[in-house]
């Protein structure tokens, strides 16, 4: 807690870190509540934003209002001989699952049985105070892993988009010279770094996505190769995978200006066919780019390489097809291509909404080292007015399915959040998280409860 106060960016900008434990950990109940503010004090760590690493088995099993076990990790590795954190499941190979049993059956593991609606009760009540932990669904994640044959991914970043393959740097051996000093050997692990821009959906035509995400995708590639790394570690994973994330801002201000109600299954429509061409685009541009240098050195192996990358999002199409037989003669350049970040600033300084969430408030005051500006929801006008449906107004589910239809098409995720209000019931809040995970959504950022002082609905106030 103390390093994330003390690392910032020269005083203009506080650091920030994330930290995920694994749900089945037996340090949950105090993890899940190091921001809250009841309870000791000195087991608080409120400058970190937690994390969990959900498996599917937890998600069955709270579904099913079944009992769950918390383990020891170190204890695992002591008497199984493996990291259980290690194994994840997919539809054709449940590894996780099959561990996970092991260990709950054997009585040499000193695992503790509670309730697992009892711990989802836990993160919620968490969620509600403090907006966190964040969700990681660690096997919806590793599933859709294009990079699978190269490792895995074990927890995302702050803004839980990202979503590579992470390693650990291990000594290997320290060998005595016969000068007298010392050479160290290290197994160097996948250290990610963020290379991140963002198409304004709300500023450009759909006519000029193609020349734009080109562009973009070639920008992105560009920094990967004069960007200077600090430590080696992140140089080697950059250069061995080139993963970039490509993400959206302006998306509320899009479906504005298309005429779309955010809570209509025309908008489900539109996001589904708007993230199929842009991943289109963006994987176009990658394997050119590949034509053009040549592909990242992990691709060997890869989803992008066998076509299943293709074949698991049901791209049928003849153009998909074109694409698919391309990228296996010519590789990709990107190993990771996409990741919805949630623009905050930028989209401010651009003058659009942020990310992939609907407006907060239709009009309001920014306030910023003592200066006061009063901004609006962009092109705000009597036409658009209705249109922009602030965001604790919106009924969830349907940000949900938005989330899970563009989901298909972004090879990383999304910085996703869910907005709600002290008027909702706990079976509410519970049903987001489930929808969320039906839907295949990989991560769920922050919970943002509506505060019990927030004027009531500007549209009905006006």
């Amino acid at each position: 807690n103390d390093t994330a106060v003390a690392v910032d960016q020269l005083g203009k900008r506080k650091g920030g870190a994330t930290v995920t434990l694994d749900i089945w950990h037996k340090d949950f109940y105090e993890f899940v509540e190091l921001r809250t503010n009841n309870g000791d004090d000195r087991r608080k760590a409120h400058d970190i934003f937690p994390a969990i690493s959900v498996p599917n088995i937890f998600m069955e099993r709270m579904l099913a209002r079944e009992n769950f076990t918390l383990f020891d990790p170190h204890e695992i590795l002591a008497v199984k001989g493996y990291s259980l954190e290690d194994y994840y499941d997919t539809n054709d190979n449940k590894e996780f699952t099959k561990r996970y049993l092991e260990c709950e059956q054997d009585p040499n593991l000193h695992g503790i049985e509670v309730p697992a609606l009892d711990m989802m009760k836990k993160i919620m009540r968490s969620a509600v105070e403090t907006g966190t932990p964040f969700i990681f669904f660690r096997d919806t994640v590793n599933a859709a892993n294009p990079n699978k044959h190269a490792g895995m991914i074990y927890a995302s970043n702050l803004c839980h988009e990202i979503a590579q393959n992470v390693g650990f740097t291990n000594l290997a051996e320290e060998i005595i010279n016969e000068d007298g000093t010392i050479t160290t050997k290290t197994n160097t692990g996948d250290m990610v770094t963020c290379n991140l821009n963002s198409i304004s959906l709300g500023r450009i035509t759909d006519e000029e996505l193609e020349e734009n995400i080109a562009l973009q995708i070639r920008m992105l590639d560009n920094v990967i190769s004069i960007n200077q790394a600090p430590v080696p570690e992140s140089r080697m994973t950059s250069d061995k995978y080139r993963a970039i994330g490509l993400g959206t801002s302006g998306y509320h201000h899009y479906l504005v200006n298309h005429d779309i109600q955010w809570e209509s299954d025309e908008h489900i429509e539109v996001a589904d066919k708007l993230f199929e061409n842009i991943a289109f685009y963006a994987i176009k541009a990658s394997m050119e780019l590949a034509k053009e240098k040549g592909a990242y050195p992990a691709f060997k192996g890869s989803e992008w390489e066998t076509g299943e990358y293709f074949t698991r999002r049901g791209y049928t199409s003849d153009r998909w097809k074109q694409l698919a037989a391309d990228v296996a003669k010519y590789g990709i350049r990107n190993g990771y291509l996409m990741a919805v970040a949630p623009t905050g600033s930028t989209s401010n300084i651009a003058n659009t909404t942020a990310g992939i969430d609907p407006i907060f408030k239709k009009f309001f005051i920014e306030e910023k080292k003592g200066s006061f500006t009063p901004k609006t929801a962009p092109d705000l006008n009597d036409k658009t007015f209705w249109l922009y449906k602030e965001a604790h107004t919106i009924d969830q589910q349907w940000s949900i399915k938005a989330c899970g239809v563009r989901q298909r098409h972004i090879d990383q995720a999304q910085s996703f959040n869910l907005y709600i209000t002290p008027q909702m019931k706990a079976k509410e809040i519970l049903d987001l998280y489930v929808e969320a995970y039906k839907q295949g959504i990989k991560t769920i950022y922050y919970i943002r409860n509506q505060s019990l002082e927030m004027d009531e609905c500007t549209s009905c106030s006006s």
